[in-house]
């Protein structure tokens, strides 16, 4: 009988011993970073200019991570035989907890504790399109990666597999499912950028007008733009839908085609008529003025397409208002998807690191630490996230709470002197 309590009491430490070590030896809480994510911390630490000796980094949580979709526009310009590239990214107008494929850990082993942990949605929709938009020639664009693109003039037609769309001077498309949009060919814009006397037109407008009556030249080359990606070309709606909104489809090639409206005889005319006293801006309409080619769904007051115009003009500088040209190297407009996610920097403090104490209360201990919260705007490329943008935000402030006698000096109230405020005679 005493032998056989021994055995049990024995068993029940052994399990004990064994569970105690189970939770000694098991994971913290936090997942494992996939490799993205830590590709990530890596760029931001070396972006950062951080020394691993006195600095440690945490979060990158990726239950906390958000994720969006927006456009990314890239332009360079050159000035003076001076290169400029731009970025321009697009606010994210909403932002979602999304289970990329990319935030998955590798490991088969730790599948099922990231799954319990990591609680997010799971993926939507593929990758990220632009929104619609409209085209009007003349121009040329060269399709890639759409073998399932579908044409509608405005009942579908069959044309096979298209590499190539010429647009004919008067027709008008609208683009749907693409995922970027670029230039082929560098571009020489005339200055200066003004606006006309009447005040109708920004720079901008002006300029692209000058543009689609250059290319209307006999043997002037053609605008050329690639697409990546279209699931369509269409003809733009009308409630009317009279014969003079839609187009005429001619196959010139194998992969091929040529879009037209057989009202471009009379809009010809009609344009070539302001076009030959385009110096007469008495002429000018407030119509002419209101898109801008050949995107002409961009109406002329959008804020993107006046903050552009402030940003090169202030680029140019004196030169904008001057008789000239700068040349237009890239113009690339993508669909990107677009992570935030924030993380803390503890850093230690040393003599020299210009840290200001002031605002300090003296009764508190000076750490001897400093912790820095930031969020990172990062650009999800494929199996990378790139870092974008890295801001220093204000973490959520705690007050303090501090007993009655540390203000007061350590004094008691015995030594308090009473003050007797005077009497109120409106008082009961």
């Amino acid at each position: 009988m005493a032998l056989r309590s021994v055995l049990i009491i024995f068993t029940v430490l052994l399990a004990i011993q064994s569970s105690s070590t189970a939770l000694i030896s098991s994971p913290d809480l936090n997942p494992p970073y996939p490799k993205a994510i830590s590709d990530l911390k890596e760029a931001i630490v070396k972006g950062l200019g951080l020394q691993a000796d006195d600095f440690k980094i945490s979060g990158f949580d990726l239950r906390d991570a958000l994720v969006g979709q927006s456009a990314a526009y890239e332009f360079d310009i050159e000035v003076d035989n001076k290169v400029l590239p731009f970025k321009l990214l697009e606010d994210v107008n909403r932002w979602e907890y999304v289970d990329l494929p990319i935030f998955r850990v590798e490991d088969p082993m730790r599948l099922n504790e990231e799954n319990a942990l990591v609680k997010m949605r799971k993926p939507k929709g593929g990758l990220p399109v632009l929104a619609p938009f409209q085209l009007a020639g003349p121009m040329e664009l060269w399709i890639q990666d759409a073998k399932d693109m579908r044409i509608s003039l405005p009942h579908d037609v069959d044309a096979g597999v298209l590499k190539k769309v010429i647009l004919a001077d008067g027709a008008v498309v609208t683009v749907k499912g693409a995922r970027s949009v670029s230039l082929r060919h560098p571009l020489d814009l005339p200055l200066p950028l003004n606006r006309t006397d009447n005040g109708f037109a920004s720079g901008l407008l002006t300029l692209a007008d000058r543009l689609r009556h250059a290319s209307r030249i006999q043997g002037a080359p053609l605008l050329s733009l690639r697409i990546v990606g279209p699931t369509s070309l269409t003809s733009p709606s009308s409630s009317s839908q009279s014969s003079n909104n839609r187009l005429k489809l001619k196959r010139l090639a194998p992969g091929l085609v040529e879009l037209s409206s057989p009202s471009k005889t009379k809009a010809i005319e009609t344009l070539n008529a302001i076009d030959l006293q385009e110096e007469a801006t008495t002429l000018l309409t407030p119509n002419r003025f209101m898109t801008m080619w050949p995107i002409v769904s961009v109406n002329g007051s959008n804020s993107n397409l006046l903050g552009f115009e402030k940003l090169l003009s202030s680029v140019l500088g004196p030169k904008a208002k001057e008789e000239g040209s700068f040349r237009l190297l890239k113009a690339d407009v993508s669909a990107e998807t677009f992570m935030k996610i924030g993380f803390e920097v503890e850093k230690k403090l040393k003599e020299g690191d210009g840290f200001s104490w002031e605002g300090f209360p003296e009764w508190r201990t000076k750490p001897e630490t400093v912790r820095m919260h930031f969020e990172v705007l990062a650009k999800v490329d494929g199996e990378k996230i790139v870092p974008e943008r890295v801001m220093q935000v204000n973490p959520v402030v705690v007050e303090d709470t501090v007993a009655a006698n540390v203000p007061l000096g350590n004094r008691t109230m015995s030594t308090t002197p009473i003050i007797h405020p005077p009497p109120n005679p409106f008082a009961l």
